[in-house]
């Protein structure tokens, strides 16, 4: 008997790859670090989200180790059941120590996160209003929670101002990103803050390109001297604090509501052990040795002066530089091309990025050296130059 959705299946893949919008992965044969091996080469790494250099680092490795020789490597239970063990317990302290928050809760992953904030925040009832360029989990959480769903332009204060100001809804929320993560700018913070409490709104903020980047590497709220229980805060641990898992933080009893009710920290068996104890560890990493931060930022600073000197367009003050081409084709031979030359850079393509927006995003990292930024900037000058990579 014909299979009739094996057969749309193969169907929708024969489109993606008429669009050239198929992705694959990469098979590494390394550590994260500012060079890898894959196809047996040896590449500059700036495709990975490892901001710091922590992913590898020997304090976090031991970190690790010592975890698994203590409490073994699974948690073997949710949270609420047997699965909370010291390690979760001194890692949710020090993250709210680390941001400055009353409390914190330690979920399985930053997808997860936002959707149980969403979904434990709001219900039918509420409206949820996120910009139009947030990251996936926002969205999906917001379609999850089943509130109204408005999403206004990206960065458009006087658009979102208007949505909130017509709605009736008894709980509002604004979700956003606070660094984007495919162009690097960074959200009006204070400004949202401000329509928050204007339109008693709660302001959830994903922080995951903000953690160990911006507020000397205590985030996008410390950056802006940010404060407020309306304020609920996620931030992953699989990007800049270089392991797997993510924090919420925020007013104590909204962090006790969501460790009752959100379904993806309550239904989830909890993260190893081993996974929060290198969050600890990657945070006491950046409280002892602030240079790792302020490294990170020396990169940013050479790589938009060599982009200036060689007429790229660069305009990112974070640790995500945006190319944008358009057209996925010249994206994924420009990235093509500079693995060519030794450069591991990935091509970014719809749904990931609006359709006509294709780009090469480029990580930097702490770990990096500036001959290493430098020599990407003179090979990306080049190819957009060259005809043979349009």
């Amino acid at each position: 008997m014909a299979h009739a959705g094996l057969a749309a299946v193969r169907r929708g893949l024969a489109e993606l790859d008429r669009e050239g919008l198929r992705r694959a992965r990469r098979v590494l044969d390394s550590p994260q670090g500012p060079v890898v091996r894959e196809g047996g080469r040896e590449l500059a790494n700036f495709a990975s989200n490892d901001y710091l250099g922590l992913a590898n680092h020997p304090r976090i490795v031991a970190a690790a180790r010592e975890a698994v020789d203590r409490f073994g490597f699974g948690a073997g239970a949710s949270p609420v059941v047997v699965g909370h063990s010291r390690a979760h317990e001194e890692a949710e302290v020090a993250f709210a120590r680390f941001t400055g928050l009353p409390r914190a809760l330690l979920f399985p992953s930053g997808y997860a996160a936002n959707l149980g904030i969403l979904a434990a925040l709001a219900d039918r009832s509420a409206a949820v209003f996120g910009d139009r360029l947030n990251h996936a989990c926002l969205v999906d959480g917001a379609l999850l929670s089943r509130a109204d769903f408005h999403r206004y332009p990206h960065g458009d204060l006087a658009a979102l101002d208007a949505l909130l100001a017509r709605s009736k809804a008894g709980v509002r929320v604004i979700a956003s990103d606070t660094v984007f993560s495919m162009d690097g700018d960074v959200a009006p913070l204070a400004d949202l803050l401000a329509l928050a409490e204007r339109h008693d709104a709660w302001l959830v903020l994903d922080d995951a390109h903000g953690i160990g980047v911006l507020g000397g590497g205590r985030g996008s709220l410390a950056e802006f001297g940010l404060a407020s229980p309306r304020i609920v805060c996620m931030a992953t641990l699989g990007k800049a604090l270089g392991g797997y898992g993510a924090f919420v933080a925020g007013d104590a009893d909204m962090i006790e509501w969501l460790m009752q009710r959100a379904r993806t920290y309550v239904f989830s068996t909890a993260l190893p052990p081993a996974a929060a104890a290198v969050a600890t560890a990657a945070m006491a990493l950046i409280d002892a040795d602030p240079s790792i931060v302020r490294a990170l930022h020396a990169r940013i600073g050479e790589f938009r002066r060599a982009c200036e000197a060689q007429g790229v367009a660069a305009s990112s003050a974070t640790a995500i530089q945006p190319v944008v081409v358009g057209d996925s084709g010249r994206a994924v031979a420009l990235s093509a091309r500079l693995r060519e030359a030794g450069l591991l850079v990935p091509a970014i393509r719809p749904p990931t990025v609006p359709q006509g927006t294709a780009r090469l995003r480029i990580s930097l990292s702490a770990a990096h050296t500036r001959v290493q930024v430098e020599s990407l900037v003179s090979a990306l000058a080049q190819a957009l130059d060259d005809g043979s990579a349009r």
